[in-house]
């Protein structure tokens, strides 16, 4: 089994932006937690402050399914939104901090309507929750 965790812009700096809101855990350590808890799976991780690269990686991907944290882009991005509901793999949207609590112009997710799944509001367990659901689904 494949998995691709996408992460976009800033989420490079997890563990250093805000923690307060983002937490204190880097993604090296969110990603060590998840292949010890799946070994058997093969991980791909990939982050990119530019958009169009998060499309190509979507594009690309052959695999069972895709954690996709947007960043920014959730909010903004049609292309993106569009190359994920062209997808034919399930991709699960997650969000660290709950973002229908946050600034007015967060609240809005274009990605939603078009994710297999969404968990949002958990902290850095969003991603694991993810992984589980793909492996579940895929029953695997």
């Amino acid at each position: 089994m494949k998995i691709l965790i996408l992460n976009g812009p800033n989420l490079n700096r997890l563990g250093l932006r805000k923690p307060e809101i983002y937490g204190s855990k880097t993604m090296a350590q969110i990603l060590l937690e998840i292949q010890q808890s799946w070994p058997d799976v093969h991980f791909v991780y990939k982050q990119s402050n530019h958009e169009g690269d998060l499309i190509d990686w979507i594009q690309e991907f052959e695999g069972e399914g895709i954690v996709l944290n947007a960043g920014g882009y959730t909010h903004t991005s049609v292309a993106l939104r569009d190359a994920v509901e062209d997808c034919a793999i399930p991709v699960v949207e997650v969000h660290i901090s709950d973002i229908t609590k946050r600034e007015p112009f967060r609240q809005t997710s274009l990605l939603t309507g078009v994710c297999a799944k969404s968990i949002i509001g958990i902290g850095t367990d969003c991603y694991a929750q993810a992984v589980k659901w793909i492996i579940d689904e895929a029953n695997c």
